[in-house]
């Protein structure tokens, strides 16, 4: 039998029930991280728990939850040793709830990221949003893993070779520049490195070049059709 050249298409359309679910998702991030800075106190107990449903249903969901624990334990050091150095030992308290708050913030966009897939997200923004737009919004949800193991390797290679950013040293405001030059301006370069290599993948599959979507079709093999 012959093998028509176009007979399967390899990235289906997304569904509607699936669209539906993103832009409830995507909603109710933003609604939950929103809530981390504006809610009082009091009411505070209770976005910690509808957070913890959200941490154990993205941990279902195969994320990792161990770089989400290392960014909060690097900004909680930050933020001590901040307050400790302008407002002394009284005011520890407002820094810890600080940081509780932008803990509250991340997990709904870590959990969006592990519920909900790239591309649900990219049709449900399209439709919004001009499309190279929503590429680029996706794009940078999914290459936060990535940038997250860099900073990680570069970091830990400065190590390797002596600079003083180790949790003990960077107690002493004096070794944060350090932090800057060693990490965070490599960490830059090959953010805008990647951006490039980005833009070329993208004008190489001729992204933008038709108004409305298109999905690739690959042949089918003999394979298949046993």
């Amino acid at each position: 039998m012959p093998v028509s050249q176009f007979s399967r298409p390899h990235s289906q359309p997304v569904s509607g029930r699936t669209l539906w679910f993103a832009g409830i998702a995507m909603l109710l991030a933003l609604l939950l991280s929103s809530a981390a800075f504006f809610l009082p106190d009091a009411q505070l107990p209770w976005l910690v728990l509808v957070n913890a449903l959200l941490v154990l249903h993205g941990v279902i969901n195969k994320g990792r939850i161990s770089g989400l624990i290392r960014y909060i334990a690097m900004q909680l050091v930050f933020t001590v040793v901040l307050y400790l150095a302008i407002h002394g030992g009284n005011q520890v308290g407002q820094g810890l709830l600080a940081v509780a708050r932008i803990f509250l913030a991340v997990v709904p966009g870590w959990w969006l990221t592990h519920s909900v897939s790239g591309e649900a997200i990219g049709e449900l923004l399209s439709k919004f949003m001009p499309s190279k737009w929503a590429f680029v919004a996706v794009a940078s949800l999914n290459l936060l893993p990535f940038m997250m193991n860099e900073a990680r390797e570069i970091y830990q290679l400065q190590l390797l070779r002596g600079a003083r950013i180790a949790p003990k040293q960077l107690l002493n405001p004096r070794n944060w520049s350090e932090l800057c030059y060693c990490v965070l301006f490599p960490l830059l370069v090959q953010l805008l490195k990647l951006a490039q290599q980005t833009a070329i993948a993208a004008r190489a599959r001729h992204f933008g070049h038709k108004l409305r979507r298109t999905h690739w079709r690959l042949a089918r093999s003999k394979h298949d059709h046993k």
